[in-house]
């Protein structure tokens, strides 16, 4: 298999989206020297939320993790409509996750590993990164899972 980024996603069966328009005073990603930086991405998926709720209360794990995946998903889109390549990725440096979550919850890592997973499987060792995952009150139109990117570009 190639290691070029949209050859694997091609054989994952994932097509990028179009990248979403931000919805307030930011910008999608923002540039400065070899470091990309995406704003955090909903998992939106056709244009919706793929589930609304919290973890915990309502939303299960094996949703959480679908929800992460796709939220990297719209990360990729963001990061192809910036560079126009996947290819001048040189790293996948940091991923951020919140998860909207009860207060009894504590699986954020397990929900989370949907997208490092998915990093993994685009980028190889490449995609291999530090996370953070933190569970929070609420995110933006009820999303259980929100994810942000940091990446070393060519």
């Amino acid at each position: 298999m190639s290691d070029r980024p949209e050859t694997r996603l091609e054989a994952l069966g994932i097509t990028l989206p179009k990248a979403a328009a931000p919805v307030a005073n930011y910008v999608a990603c923002a540039q400065t020297g070899s470091t990309l930086i995406v704003s955090g991405q909903l998992p939106l998926v056709d244009g919706k939320l793929l589930t609304t709720g919290k973890l915990g209360g309502g939303v299960d794990a094996e949703t959480g993790t679908a929800c992460a995946r796709a939220c990297l998903i719209n990360v990729l889109a963001q990061v192809q409509a910036h560079l126009g390549d996947l290819s001048r990725v040189r790293r996948v440096v940091r991923l951020g996750g919140f998860i909207a979550c009860t207060p009894e919850f504590t699986a954020h890592a397990g929900v989370m590993n949907g997208a490092s997973d998915l990093a993994v499987e685009v980028f190889g060792d490449l995609g291999r990164h530090a996370r953070s995952t933190i569970g929070v009150p609420s995110l933006p139109l009820d999303a259980p899972v929100e994810v942000e990117a940091i990446f070393e570009i060519a």
